[in-house]
């Protein structure tokens, strides 16, 4: 009667198969998380929070003060203000708050992350 399984050397060959495998696919996935999370933050900014402030815009009149003001009734009338305009508070892909201005006519608005950076950078990403 023959026992069956694998040999010593079939195993090792299957090892060396693998390795050889994950030597040649993981260089090209190390460093695409970085641009992955500066994706989703243009993402944000040009699209989500984009569409929840065009959103409060063309109900209210202007842009809101401050991002909460999507999510919470700033002290509008009921009929005036029909949000919430986001389910959440919008945090960028590095778990930080983005940066949201105003400008003084309240027609447009700036907003920001720093990126993977705390401080203004060339890698901040603003619409």
């Amino acid at each position: 009667m023959k026992k069956r399984g694998f040999t010593l050397i079939e195993l090792m060959l299957v090892v060396i198969i693998i390795g050889v495998l994950a030597a040649m696919v993981v260089p090209r996935l190390v460093g695409r998380s970085e641009q992955a999370r500066v994706a989703a933050a243009k993402a944000d900014i040009d699209a989500n929070i984009a569409l929840g402030l065009d959103l409060f815009e063309m109900e209210i009149g202007y842009y809101p003060d401050k991002l909460e003001d999507l999510r919470v009734n700033p002290g509008l009338t009921t009929g005036q203000w029909k949000g919430p305009y986001l389910k959440k508070d919008p945090q960028d892909p590095w778990a930080r708050a983005y940066k949201y201005e105003k400008d003084s006519s309240g027609k447009d608005y700036k907003l920001c992350s720093d990126g993977p950076s705390l401080e203004k950078t060339d890698d901040d990403i603003c619409n």
